[in-house]
């Protein structure tokens, strides 16, 4: 679903076009956008000097080369954000790109972290479940003006040229409680665009508090006394051209977890969150009819994509499984349609049925079966019975998928799936609208409990100013006092927090340290039922991945074909270097999330009716690869429990439990 960006088909202001020159071409650059609108970065634990790369700028790119995201001594590298500027004409065309070779540019970014100044998650306010629901403070203990405290903002840092970086370009005077707090650093590339950098994954409690109360379940993903290097905040800039002022239109960035399978896309992306929002809002039109390879194959695709993270996913929609959607031949069917009107459509019963097979936008149930297979906003604060404890399809998806279904779509499938290539050998008038796309199409849109990168506030088409464009509060203008409790009747207030944005505004929703979530949002909490499924956020935080060792079983041909298969069709948990009890897999995860596996794509097998021609396959470092190999070999059988059956042991086992006493813990921490 890629569209313009938002400042494409807008003609320039009035006060703009008074301002061209009557004898001005359509070259001639009256305003100028930051693009993207919403950058995403993202923390990593390396600490050398080009310990990062840049994010994303297509939503194709060639695959991640095995190893770009570590750096030599096995950290986990940060990923960049990258804003550029562009010119436009008073017809609201792209000019050009504007660099420090041909404009003078200020750029400006304000990073902060204000989560424990924040409300508590418990679920998502705009839910109709949540309707009678109210949240306390974190950190309710801290009153007045000592609350000040407990939000880090280390003020705004300004940067010009090309190459420019250093020690006056870090955010690194901000403070939690007393404690310093780095939340990162600007740079320029050799070309003046910025580059913003988040943390290094710190997370931690001055004081030395409990990073989890099991006594209090609310305190999981809310942890008193605690801080993350998590940030968010605007970028501006100012450009003059020739010594003339051109306004600019602002951007935003977020600073995000790793990504640590960098290559899987999720079945909906924030993009397709926004998109939905902005259609459903008038702000973009929808199409009158589907294009197969925009609006139709990525949610199938994508369910294929998931096998490299979920074993049932794997089970489903793997290599030459019942629905397999990246068969080309299979795909071939699916974007069939008939030349003429009237003729015959072999396949119009088979596009119904993958249709049917998925959870209808108007859900009414809680039915676990129905594609796709990923927990809703619902799943682990409300009933068993909430149709929102399992992700419908999106209205707009649904319509789009309803004109499949019903012959009205163009068939531009072309056999392959080509990668984009660079952002630069796009033409100009494409690059800001892939830009804004691109940095949201690696993030996740669902399940919102309360998410990976942003969460449900991003819905509501209040928080912008224009598509894919955060609206901005007014620097120095204060935020209403909402109180000590929040409710969802005070969240949708016109003026209220779904409105303008200040520094740290957009993370403060998310998860308190973001490590806690990141391990304990899984797969198979009903393994009576499916030890893998449904799932999280697996395109994000893996849960079972093809290992090393057995990626090497597969591609030997050497070794008996059964082997191979079995090797294959293994998948091991993401998750099982952590052990023990929630708080202390909490705080593994906090000292150690730098070490976890990165699943990267790898040469698979040609021509082959078992083994896809490329796989996807878990990273360690070394020394955590040795660690959990020794592991491996001398972990005992699961208990059993007085009177459970051989099976249910080998179900949680699968599941990646080590007890059903420690899985009954992870029920209460998800589902109090």
């Amino acid at each position: 679903m890629q569209l313009p960006s938002s400042e494409e088909s807008l003609p320039a202001s009035a006060s703009d076009q008074q301002a061209v020159p009557a004898t001005a071409g359509k070259n001639y650059i009256v305003r100028a956008a930051i693009h993207p609108g919403i950058g995403v970065a993202r923390i990593g634990d390396s600490m050398e000097e080009d310990g990062y790369y840049i994010g994303p700028e297509v939503t194709n790119p060639p695959l991640t080369p095995p190893g770009t995201t570590r750096d030599a001594t096995g950290a986990i590298k940060r990923q960049a954000a990258r804003f550029r500027i562009y010119g436009y004409n008073a017809e609201g065309q792209v000019v050009r790109e504007l660099t420090a070779g041909d404009a003078k540019i200020v750029w400006t970014a304000h990073l902060a972290n204000t989560k424990s100044a924040w409300y508590q998650f418990q679920a998502a306010l705009d839910i109709p479940e949540a309707a009678s629901m109210s949240v306390p403070l974190r950190n309710a203990s801290i009153k007045g003006s000592a609350r000040e405290s407990l939000a880090i903002d280390p003020g705004p840092r300004s940067i010009s040229g090309a190459g420019v970086s250093g020690p006056g370009y870090q955010f690194d005077t901000g403070a939690f409680m007393g404690t310093p707090v780095p939340l990162g650093e600007v740079r320029t590339d050799d070309a003046g665009r910025l580059l913003v950098l988040g943390g290094l994954g710190a997370s931690a409690s001055p004081e030395g508090k409990p990073v989890f109360d099991p006594a209090n379940p609310n305190s999981f993903n809310n942890a008193d006394g605690w801080y993350d290097d998590i940030s968010d905040g605007p970028v501006t800039a100012t450009v003059s051209i020739g010594g003339r002022s051109i306004p600019v239109e602002p951007a935003w960035v977020a600073v995000a977890p790793p990504n640590y399978a960098p290559d899987v896309i999720a079945w909906r992306t924030l993009y397709d969150l926004l998109y939905d929002s902005c259609v459903q809002c008038g702000w973009l039109p929808f199409p009158e009819t589907a294009s197969f390879t925009r609006d139709v194959l990525p949610a199938l695709r994508r369910l294929s994509n998931l096998q490299w993270v979920n074993k049932g996913f794997a089970t489903m929609f793997g290599k030459g499984c019942p629905m397999d959607f990246d068969d080309p031949d299979f795909i071939a069917k699916l974007a069939y349609r008939p030349a003429n009107a009237g003729d015959p459509d072999p396949y119009a019963e088979l596009r119904q049925q993958v249709f049917n097979a998925f959870r209808p936008a108007n859900n009414k149930v809680n039915d676990p079966r129905t594609w796709p297979w990923i927990y809703g906003d619902a799943y682990g604060s409300f009933s068993d019975a909430s149709p929102r404890n399992n992700l419908a399809l999106p209205d707009v998806r649904a319509a789009l998928l309803e004109f499949w279904v019903r012959g009205r779509f163009v068939n531009d499938w072309n056999g392959a799936m080509l990668p984009d290539g660079d952002i630069e050998t796009m033409p100009v008038a494409e690059q800001p609208g892939m830009l804004d796309q691109a940095a949201l199409h690696f993030c996740l849109a669902d399940a919102f409990h309360p998410g990976c990168e942003m969460t449900w506030p991003m819905r509501h088409t209040t928080m912008y100013s224009a598509p894919f464009r955060i609206r901005h509060r007014k620097s120095g203008e204060p935020e209403p006092s909402y109180g000590t409790e929040l409710t969802q009747e005070i969240v949708l207030l016109p003026g209220g927090p779904l409105y303008a944005q200040a520094p740290g505004d957009i993370t403060r929703w998310m998860a308190l340290p973001w490590q806690g979530d990141t391990a304990f949002c899984r797969s198979g909490y009903s393994p009576e039922y499916d030890p893998y499924l449904p799932t999280f956020w697996p395109a994000r935080v893996p849960n079972q991945v093809l290992t090393q060792e057995d990626y090497e079983k597969v591609i030997d041909p050497t070794l008996p074909r059964e082997t191979r298969i079995a090797a294959y069709n293994n998948r091991e948990g993401w998750l099982r270097a952590l052990s023990g009890s929630a708080p202390q897999q909490m705080m593994e995860m906090i000292a150690e999330f730098g070490k976890m596996g990165i699943v990267e794509a790898r040469p698979g097998v040609a021509n082959d009716p078992d083994f896809p021609e490329m796989m996807m396959v878990e990273c360690l470092p070394l020394e955590v690869a040795q660690a959990l190999k020794a592991r491996a070999a001398t972990r005992p059988m699961l208990a059993a429990a007085p009177g459970e059956a051989p099976e249910q042991r080998s179900l949680l086992e699968r599941a990646g439990w080590e007890s059903a006493e420690q899985l009954e813990e992870f029920r209460r921490l998800i589902r109090w």
